[in-house]
């Protein structure tokens, strides 16, 4: 019974660590980012302006195609060199209107595409087009692209630049959320979220050497690279995007991320919306996880010419895939170390959070030098990023001397160590923020609805990706069906602009 408890206890310990791995994978991929001069990415990149079309897939985009459209057309790229595809799946507003004039305005340089019976996803729609961009020989470069992605003037001559490189096939941009002034408190804790996980994150795997997804919304392909692939992006999954990076490296092609190729996309400023974006990601990398799960963690790969083997890249992979799990065990093995070990599971949670809070100020840190002019603008969710609730207990587990005290004096504890209620949900927080981030997200749909952005400050945005990560698990179980919920778009970048 002795060596049963002992083994308990050590079990317990270990679980309880395993609460800090998605940070310190996170800080692991920050120190990486230093690394990537030495791959030479950016260095001795001679001007490269193959023959580019521009996909574009449009459904009830009319509020900012003009915008984006006009914006391809002004960026400093020979003009007689690209020309804009859109495919529009059968919008029912006035996406047919706004098409004829911008042919009328560049004839020659625009192309509408229609399909009548549309509402498939945004695969078939891509499909659509690439059927007639790869239809002649005209196309040397295809970049695919969100209706919504406004470019900055010199992305895409920053992107091509390494398409000189003949093992390089497709290169991906940096997408800012881009709703500026006209965003909210969603869309900046959106904007920090997006330095970590794309200019930083992408700017480690360039140093792997191995890229975990293109962006969705600014991803340029060779033609060559498209045809090894089949000329077609796959439609089985709710992550093509993911699916074509992954096949893309598997005929030993190299994918490129350009943290200086940047263009603005907007986001979901609403809770509702943003859950059903981040469902349908979610989903789509648990079946990517399966359908590729001869790859993981075997770096033998390598002679086959690709990366996705790692076991870095791996550790990365599945420690976000994780979270909601190494989050829930590390609550439960607290709260069984509270109640038989008591001074034990309290020096485990000290050092759990001093560990988490020295990750976070590092991340926060080098989020600021990565892009300074966003990490301005989002600074104070970057600090709440993890919810108030974490970032005091993040403060008081950092300074115990100081305010232990003064929860002792509150009647946090009791003189004869009797479990308290308070005491509890400190140790159980990291699970119970889940449910609440979840509940944060049902209460949109109610009167109560006022009260949703204060418990998500409370509990955190990261907590609500986790939540969002379970719902995945959950409709993946269920077999649920593969809906693509569009995200509604206001036209809110132009108008930041």
């Amino acid at each position: 019974m002795h060596t049963l408890s002992q083994i308990l206890h050590v079990v317990t310990t270990v679980l309880v660590l395993l609460g800090a791995v998605p940070l310190v994978v996170a800080v692991v991929q920050f120190l990486l980012v230093g690394l990537q001069r030495f791959r030479h990415l950016y260095e001795d990149r001679p001007l490269h302006t193959p023959r580019t079309a521009v996909l574009i897939p449009a459904w009830n985009e009319a509020p900012v195609l003009t915008s984006s459209v006009e914006g391809l057309l002004r960026m400093r790229y020979p003009p007689d060199r690209v020309r804009v595809v859109v495919v529009d799946d059968a919008s029912t507003d006035a996406t047919p209107e706004v098409m004829r004039e911008l042919m009328a305005g560049h004839p020659g340089q625009v192309v509408h595409l229609r399909r009548e019976n549309g509402g498939q996803g945004k695969a078939h729609t891509l499909n659509h087009g690439l059927a007639h961009v790869l239809d002649d020989d005209w196309a040397e470069a295809v970049l695919v692209m969100d209706a919504d992605v406004v470019f900055d003037r010199d992305a895409l001559l920053r992107m091509t630049r390494h398409l000189a490189d003949p093992e390089v096939g497709t290169v991906t941009a940096y997408i800012k959320e881009g709703s500026g002034k006209q965003g909210n408190y969603l869309t900046r804790y959106i904007a920090f979220e997006y330095i970590t996980a794309q200019a930083a994150a992408r700017r480690a795997q360039n140093v792997l050497g191995v890229l975990a997804c293109l962006a969705g919304g600014a991803q340029l392909h060779t033609r060559e690279s498209l045809e090894a692939i089949g000329g077609r992006i796959d439609t089985s999954t709710l992550a093509e995007d993911t699916v074509t990076t992954f096949e893309t490296q598997l005929t030993g092609r190299r994918v490129v991320f350009d943290g200086y190729a940047t263009v603005l996309a907007e986001e979901p400023g609403d809770l509702t919306g943003l859950w059903k974006q981040r469902l349908r990601w979610a989903r789509g990398n648990l079946q990517v996880t399966h359908r590729y799960r001869h790859l993981w963690f075997r770096p033998w790969k390598r002679r086959e010419g690709h990366r996705l083997g790692s076991v870095l890249f791996g550790l990365i992979w599945y420690s976000l895939l994780a979270t909601p799990v190494l989050l829930t065990v590390c609550s439960a093995s607290l709260l069984y170390l509270y109640f038989t070990d008591s001074d034990r599971s309290w020096q485990l949670f000290h050092w759990l959070w001093v560990i988490n809070l020295v990750c976070y100020l590092l991340i926060i840190l080098m989020a600021a030098a990565v892009d300074p002019g966003t990490f301005r603008r989002c600074w104070r969710e970057a600090l709440f990023y993890p919810g108030v609730v974490s970032t005091c207990i993040l403060v008081i587990t950092a300074l115990p001397a100081v305010f232990l005290p003064l929860l002792e004096k509150a009647g946090l504890f009791t003189d004869d160590g009797s479990p308290q209620l308070l005491m509890i949900v400190v140790y159980a927080w990291m699970g119970l923020a889940l449910p609440l981030a979840w509940l944060a997200k049902l209460l949109t749909g109610t009167r109560a609805r006022f009260l949703a952005p204060v418990l998500l400050h409370l509990v955190g945005y990261g907590s609500l990706l986790a939540a969002c990560l379970v719902a995945a698990w959950v409709q993946e179980r269920r077999n649920a069906e593969l809906k693509w919920d569009k995200t509604e778009k206001t036209g809110k970048v132009a108008a930041g602009r």
